[in-house]
């Protein structure tokens, strides 16, 4: 998330960018075809910035925005045709129909993932091609308006298009930058990331992956509808064919994904380029603006995965000295105010599992698992691997629905609830390996999770901050997270669980990779969060830290509870030592007593 100064000199940056087209329009270009392609990358980059939305941000990647775009170009059209409707009228319309496509088409394509979502996302345009075919569209000719011009957008001034398609992009690009600048743009950068962690920590992953996309229609629909306004003729094959959608990734991954800046920069060297030399050598090499795209790919898949913009600033990052640590943050640290602490109880059953069941295919991984864990302790799990300790906790918050059985918590029923719905009723939860958002400041990772209980971003930053210095990572802040050692990944994770004041925590062998030296800060900190009323379910392997941590034991072994109770007398029982400990244990391990 960007900090206040750097959005404004974004804007400005923007604002600068809007007049050198201007000066360029108005002065230095005299031609009509220069004043076409100059309209066509303008708008090109809006197309490219829509896509981005979606795709650059959220990392689901898109095959079929050509659909977006080719809706409002008909939209605009049939309305001139069957409505007399004038463009200022049916242009703004269309961003309506986009955002409505973009929720009809992501309901049922957002259950998939990876390619799967970018081959379904395909599917739309190409039908939606044949469709209007079928209606007999095959070509639509927007009537002239010769009585009045200026009411239809018909100006005989081809700089006219330059300005509405400028004006455009200012809009996508404000648009942009305000999606980058908020919990909704760093939302969607989390579930980049890593999706997973981005629902246990709260965040409602599909209704951000649904705006994203219903914003992102709404905008190609937009661009699609004063594009059939300035070439006068829309064809299905022109407005959803192939090459449109293509197009639009593509100047996206040539300038940067993810970025604000990337779109424009692959529009502005990709599209002059494709049209230059289509109007040179067309006649000769059919298909040659396909030709100049496909190398593009190619070149920046070889040269620079990420796109000229990320390699640029990259570049002049590593040549830029190394910043200052910020001097404020560990003075700072001294004010944060303390997370409050936990309601409790005493002897109220806080978490309650009866008869919980899941199979997969053949295998019963969980077997009629009753568990009941009081409030304010703190409980550990233990097993040989494959008993079914990490899928009860999936099971648990919501990643995997159970075949059998109910869960209750704090007396309310949880079963069946996504991640993000358990979190929110105050169960935060770590994963046995760790997931981070790796491109993200340690402060973003944690203040993702804060999003659920902030209303302003001001507090979800303070939160984050209090739970970093609860686990002793204020210092990191503003540390890359990509760049952590085990411990302080373990660390972030447990305060990004901490930050929206769980009741519960599901620790998952949050001592694992650990050395020796680097337990006694993280077991501090657990015993603290039981201090404070924060009941915790541990998973942990390392059996001499856990006898002296936890208060109760329950052991697993291939899907079915074996045994519960005590430390001290669950290390001695005969069916766990078989099952886990082996014979070696109770002869020379002394447990001491609580």
């Amino acid at each position: 998330m960007r900090t206040r100064a750097e959005a404004n000199r974004q804007r400005w940056a923007i604002l600068g960018v809007a007049a050198a087209v201007l000066v360029l329009s108005f002065v230095l270009l005299k031609s009509a075809y220069y004043q076409l392609v100059l309209t066509q990358v303008l708008l090109w980059a809006v197309l490219s910035l829509a896509w981005n939305i979606l795709c650059g941000y959220s990392g689901y990647f898109s095959f079929g925005h050509a659909g977006f775009w080719g809706l409002g170009a008909y939209t605009v059209a049939l309305g001139m045709m069957y409505f007399d409707l004038s463009p200022w009228i049916s242009i703004p319309f269309c961003a309506l129909v986009g955002a409505a496509a973009g929720a009809i088409i992501g309901y049922p394509t957002f259950r998939l993932r990876g390619h799967y979502f970018a081959l379904a996302m395909l599917a739309y345009p190409l039908a939606t091609l044949y469709v209007f075919q079928w209606l007999g569209y095959q070509e639509l000719t927007l009537p002239m308006k010769r009585e009045a011009p200026l009411l239809y957008m018909q100006f005989e001034d081809p700089r006219g298009y330059v300005v509405l398609a400028l004006g455009l992009l200012v809009v996508a690009l404000l648009i942009s930058l305000k999606v980058e600048n908020s919990r909704f743009g760093m939302s969607l950068m989390a579930i980049k990331q890593n999706e997973p962690a981005a629902e246990a920590a709260g965040i409602n992953t599909w209704r951000w992956k649904m705006l994203a996309l219903m914003l992102s229609g709404a905008l190609a629909a937009v661009a699609g509808g004063l594009y059939a306004v300035i070439l006068l003729v829309v064809t299905p094959e022109t407005v959803f064919g192939m090459l449109v959608s293509a197009q639009a990734l593509i100047l996206a991954l040539f300038g940067g994904v993810g970025s604000l800046w990337g779109p424009v920069i692959g529009a502005v060297v990709l599209v002059p380029l494709a049209e230059g030399l289509n109007a040179e050598l067309g006649d000769v090499l059919p298909g040659i603006q396909g030709v100049v795209y496909g190398v593009a790919i190619i070149a920046i898949i070889l040269l620079a995965p990420e796109g000229v913009y990320w390699r640029v600033l990259d570049r002049f990052s590593k040549r830029a000295p190394a910043a200052e640590p910020p001097s404020q943050m560990p003075a700072r640290a001294t004010n944060i105010a303390p997370l409050p602490r936990a309601p409790v109880s005493t002897g109220a059953d806080l978490l309650v599992l009866r008869d919980i069941g899941i199979s997969f295919g053949g295998l019963r991984a969980l077997d009629g698992i009753d568990l009941t864990l009081p409030e304010g302790g703190l409980y550990g799990i233990i097993g040989p691997n494959g008993a079914g300790k990490t899928t009860l906790f999936n099971v648990i918050n919501g990643f995997l629905a159970s075949d059998s059985g109910a869960i209750t918590f704090a007396g309310e029923a949880i079963t069946g609830l996504r991640p993000n719905q358990v979190c929110r009723r105050g169960v935060g939860r770590t994963f046995q390996v760790v997931r981070a958002f790796p491109r993200m400041s340690v402060l973003e990772n944690v203040i993702v999770g804060a999003f659920i209980r902030a209303p302003t971003d001001a507090v979800a930053r303070d939160m984050a901050l209090a739970a970093l210095d609860r686990v002793g990572l204020v210092d990191q802040a503003e540390k890359i997270a990509g760049g952590l050692t085990t411990r302080e990944l373990r660390l972030m994770e447990l305060a990004r669980a901490l930050v929206p004041h769980p009741r519960l925590m599901l620790l998952d062998e949050t001592l694992a990779g650990l050395g020796h030296d680097d337990l006694g800060g993280i077991l501090g900190v657990i015993r603290q969060l039981r201090a404070e009323g924060i009941t915790v379910l541990i998973i942990e392997h390392t059996m001499h830290a856990m006898v002296q941590l936890v208060d109760h034991f329950t052991v697993l072994d291939h899907g079915r509870l074996i045994a519960t109770g005590r430390p001290q007398d669950v290390v001695r029982d005969s069916r766990v030592i078989e099952a886990y400990l082996g014979k070696k244990w109770s002869d020379r391990v002394a447990v001491p007593a609580k």
